[in-house]
């Protein structure tokens, strides 16, 4: 008994090894390829517990493991050319899931990162044709969701041949390279400068205009003011000659001997003021006499 011992335990090693190796796990989000000789024998799409031969070491059932999800594959600094004949670098991610795991095994041996060179390659084809017949505003526009749709399409029957679906294409990225972005910018710089430049023409044609109206306004304020001013004025000497007509219709002789003291007033004011006239001038009447009597003779007065 004791010499048959290691040979059931090597026999119990050798049965749960061929156990073990006999099944195989399909987890959610996977799908499995089953190969026998290199060929292969069935894909394992659904999550569960499998059976294969256990001979793997002289391939005999081998299992190859690949992504049943959605995967993300980002493309950066893809050169394109628009419609103008300017250059931009653009940025781009496809979403694509593996749903022929036969063809994609026969294509490019299940291996996802070749899988993703020959993406690419025919992305930037696509991208290549969509943009050379559009201009950059384009994709700076709402016809960005139409250009990625055809870019989608494009690459679609190229993906299916190698056993993928593409299920969206999208830009996170478009920019003009070096010397476009310096070209542009000089354009830009010269545009504003020259809007700012009839802006500031516009401003001094509207300053003239205002200040033209306001000059205007201004002769128009003084020609009204100074006509108001004359008719006041008028209106007020007509005033002061109707009070002296009525003072002088009350009494003549007080209104005479007023309006002669007023004339010596403003003649006599200049001390220079040299007056060669006869004493009996009536002019001088009230100065010998108040009752304004005429003396006779001449004399010369010379008030100093």
């Amino acid at each position: 008994m004791g010499n048959r011992l290691p040979a059931i335990v090597i026999a119990a090693v050798v049965i749960l090894g061929l156990a073990y190796s006999s099944f195989f796990v399909v987890h959610a989000g996977q799908q499995a390829i089953v190969l026998r000789f290199g060929e292969i024998r069935s894909v394992k799409t659904e999550p569960g517990l499998y059976f294969k031969l256990p001979f793997s070491f002289i391939e005999a059932d081998n299992v190859q493991m690949v992504q049943k999800r959605a995967i993300r594959f980002d493309l950066d600094d893809i050169r394109v050319q628009v419609s103008g004949g300017k250059f931009y670098e653009v940025d781009a991610f496809v979403v694509y899931k593996i749903t022929d795991a036969e063809r994609f095994r026969e294509t490019v041996s299940g291996d996802v990162v070749a899988a993703e060179q020959r993406l690419r390659t025919r992305l930037d084809s696509a991208l290549r044709r969509v943009y050379g017949l559009r201009g950059f505003e384009a994709a700076l526009s709402d016809a960005r969701n139409a250009m990625m749709a055809e870019v989608r399409d494009q690459l679609r029957p190229d993906a299916e041949s190698l056993g993928l679906t593409i299920e969206d294409v999208r830009i996170r990225r478009t920019d003009l390279t070096k010397e476009v972005s310096q070209q542009t910018y000089d354009r830009m710089k010269a545009e504003r400068l020259a809007e700012a430049e009839l802006i500031r023409a516009r401003g001094r044609e509207a300053g003239q205009r205002i200040r033209a109206i306001a000059d205007r306004q201004v002769i128009e304020l003084e020609s009204k003011a100074r006509r108001d001013s004359e008719i006041t004025k008028g209106e007020g000497d007509a005033e002061r000659n109707r009070i002296f007509a009525d003072a002088f219709s009350k009494d003549e002789s007080f209104f005479d001997f007023y309006r002669s003291m007023e004339a010596y007033r403003q003649s006599l004011t200049d001390s220079d003021t040299t007056m060669v006239i006869t004493p009996n001038s009536e002019f001088f009447r009230f100065f010998q006499d108040a009752a304004g009597t005429v003396p006779g003779g001449t004399s010369a007065v010379n008030p100093q």
